[in-house]
């Protein structure tokens, strides 16, 4: 047996028994979780993070007592990118605001080039120079890790 559909400026087509089966048990669901009766799977996600402003990635660097260079190869943007975001021509957004906002909880996750281990800044005037050499030894490290895959 089949029923039949039309749709807008078609003529009349019949519709697959198995199609209108399906289509009549989602309209019995939709009426049981009206009715209270069933309850659908949901998904809590989490806030968006809070915009940032220029001043804010500015502390945040400088607690961390990074260059531009630095801090933008941590978060695998550009240097110009943080030097617009620096001097508010641009904000972060998306992947990059979240990372921000996890690397202002917890910095050693995202900065750990920049982040002493057990400490949850950095101290010290020549924190800058000796993170890029961990920086730097990293990026050898992997590459070389890689190269042996």
């Amino acid at each position: 047996m089949f029923h039949s559909l039309v749709l807008r400026d078609e003529i009349e087509r019949p519709m697959k028994k198995d199609l209108f089966g399906e289509l009549m048990q989602s309209v019995g669901e939709a009426a049981e979780h009206a009715r209270g009766k069933r309850d659908l799977r949901t998904t809590v996600l989490p806030e968006a993070p809070a915009a940032l402003s220029a001043a804010d990635i500015r502390a945040m660097r400088k607690k961390l007592n990074a260059s531009q260079a630095v801090f933008a190869r941590c978060l695998n943007v550009s240097a110009q990118l943080v030097r617009a975001w620096e001097a508010d021509r641009r904000h972060p957004d998306g992947a990059a605001l979240r990372l921000l906002d996890i690397g202002r909880r917890e910095p050693a996750i995202v900065f750990p080039a920049l982040v002493s281990s057990g400490t949850k800044l950095s101290q010290g005037k020549n924190v800058r120079r000796g993170a890029r050499r961990r920086v730097a030894r990293s990026r050898a490290a992997s590459t070389s890790r890689e190269a042996l895959r």
